[in-house]
């Protein structure tokens, strides 16, 4: 065993040493502090599951401007500064809305049979005043027609909103990663004109949206206790975000819960046989309206040249969360990757010439709003098409938001120039299976609000794990599913393409974009 582990160490400093020539010619990089980067951040000194420790089973979950996101905030502050950053603070944005929490919940079939639910309220939606029971009620709908012949049906009712819902059996495991052919295939452009999954899914998403929309008006006109839905996915996971909206002005929403599919299929069934199902709900919910404002949490690493310091180099990663889980592969994981990049850079006395400012992004679920708006108020606002002072001093953001699986490469978001670059600072880390530069566009996350704009906005490539299949806006999100190598991995490649682009001569090249030109 001795000898298997001076044997790696062996092969390690090998690899290391063919680094010591410069993929390009043109770009410098300081593989010195790339090995103690990587020391720091793959040794016993990681602090990267501690951190999602604090963020995923102390104060979680943090859907935006709840009590648990305000004290959450307060704690990544502290750590912030105790890191030794400067002017760490909670940044307003604009008007949120309303904040919400779920205080108590309890959910059973209790006719014909007893069953205690495995179920989340939806977000946004308001408690039931005490304990309700009453008859369930299948809905048939698929068109705003079909609703009309269950008027003076629904007054007390508990209503199961769907039919039986899929449920097939699992063949293949949760969790993957991404193979060789997986990342050669990533490395061809798409076709020219290819649509994405998403966009091809778009016009059903937007029809479903508009039913539920009428759905929910019906329900609260009507009476109804509670509306009900399947999960989406199998083996007591459900998938749940919100029934209502954060704004004050929303119309009124029907308490509303998501229960698990295996529980909710039993329950139609048992109705297909003529049976009555009675059911038994409580739900506390609480909004908050005191202050409507949002937040994002923003510190800084001060710069050391007098020429650059100015220009800003950024990472960051979404701090809210949806509330079944406790958000942490989504995006805790994000966050403690931040906040371990940051300390690995602290812990080797880096000196990054251009400043480097983190953000822990606010309401990223509800639409990417808290980045947008920062964006807006501080590089270019679209609406006024306004350029504000520090676009021109921007030289990099890069995001972390798919899960905790490892880094395997990053976008380049179409920007051809950035490409040479980004394969150079990868190269120390192809022995941990980070080498991949596609010139393809990730969506999604908050990278977008800077790459919209012709700011250079990067998300790396990651692997998957259960990110999609399991844990995504779930209650498995926790942090049971992280993956503590990855994040480590994860971490100190972060921290050494903050570096890198804050020890650079250029800011990193931008893609076209006309600022007083026509918005799209």
């Amino acid at each position: 065993m001795v000898r298997k582990k001076a044997g790696c160490l062996a092969v390690s400093i090998m690899i290391l040493g063919s680094f010591l020539v410069p993929l390009s010619a043109e770009e410098k990089i300081d593989y010195s502090i790339m090995q103690r980067i990587r020391t720091e951040g793959l040794g016993g000194s990681s602090k990267v599951m501690d951190y999602l420790s604090w963020l995923s089973d102390v104060y979680a979950p943090r859907l935006s401007e709840s009590p648990q996101y305000r004290q959450a905030a307060q704690w990544a502050l502290r750590t912030l500064t105790e890191m030794g950053l400067v002017d760490a603070k909670m940044e307003p944005w604009g008007t949120f809305g309303r904040g919400w929490r779920l205080k108590k919940f309890y959910g059973a079939m209790t006719a014909p049979q007893y069953m205690p639910l495995i179920a989340y309220p939806k977000a946004w939606t308001p408690g039931t005043n005490g304990v309700v029971t009453g008859e369930a009620v299948l809905l048939d709908v698929k068109t705003v027609k079909d609703l009309e012949k269950y008027k003076g049906k629904l007054k007390g009712a508990v209503v199961l909103t769907q039919p039986e819902q899929s449920a097939p059996l699992k063949f293949s495991a949760d969790a993957s990663r991404l193979s060789e052919q997986d990342l050669k295939d990533m490395l061809l452009a798409l076709d020219p004109g290819e649509r994405s999954r998403y966009a091809e899914k778009l016009p059903d998403v937007m029809a479903r949206f508009q039913l539920q929309a009428v759905l929910n008006k019906f329900a609260v006109d009507e009476g109804a206790a509670v509306l009900i839905e399947g999960s989406k996915s199998t083996d007591g996971t459900v998938f749940v975000t919100s029934g209502g909206t954060q704004l004050t002005s929303a119309p009124p929403v029907p308490p509303a819960v998501v229960v698990s599919v295996e529980q909710y299929n039993r329950m139609v069934r048992i109705l297909g046989k003529k049976i009555p199902v009675t059911l038994e709900i409580e739900i506390q919910t609480e909004f908050s309206e005191d202050d409507p404002q949002g937040y994002n949490l923003v510190a800084e690493f001060p710069g050391s040249d007098k020429k650059l310091k100015n220009e800003i180099v950024m990472l960051g990663a979404h701090f809210d969360t949806w509330h079944s889980g406790t958000g942490a592969t989504d995006d805790g994981a994000g966050c403690a990757v931040v906040l371990e990049a940051l300390r690995i850079l602290k812990a080797i006395g880096a000196q990054p010439r251009r400043t480097i400012r983190v953000a822990l992004w606010d309401a990223e679920e509800q639409g990417l709003i808290g980045s947008q708006k920062y964006v807006t108020n501080h590089f270019y606002d679209r609406s006024k098409r306004e350029i504000k002072p520090e676009y021109d001093r921007l030289a990099a953001y890069f995001n972390f938001d798919n899960g905790s699986g490892k880094i395997r490469g990053v976008y380049a978001q179409g920007n051809l120039a950035v490409m040479p670059i980004f394969e150079a600072w990868l190269q120390p880390f192809h022995d941990l299976g980070a080498a991949t530069v596609t010139t393809r566009t990730t969506g999604g996350s908050d990278h977008i609000s800077f790459d919209s704009l012709g700011l250079p906005g990067f998300q790396f490539i990651q692997d998957d794990l259960e990110y999609e299949t399991l844990t995504h806006h779930s209650n498995m999100d926790v942090f049971d599913h992280a993956s503590r190598g990855d994040l480590m991995q994860a971490a100190t490649i972060m921290a050494a393409f903050v570096y890198n682009a804050a020890m650079r001569d250029e800011k990193l090249p931008r893609k076209f974009f006309e600022p007083a030109g026509p918005t799209k």
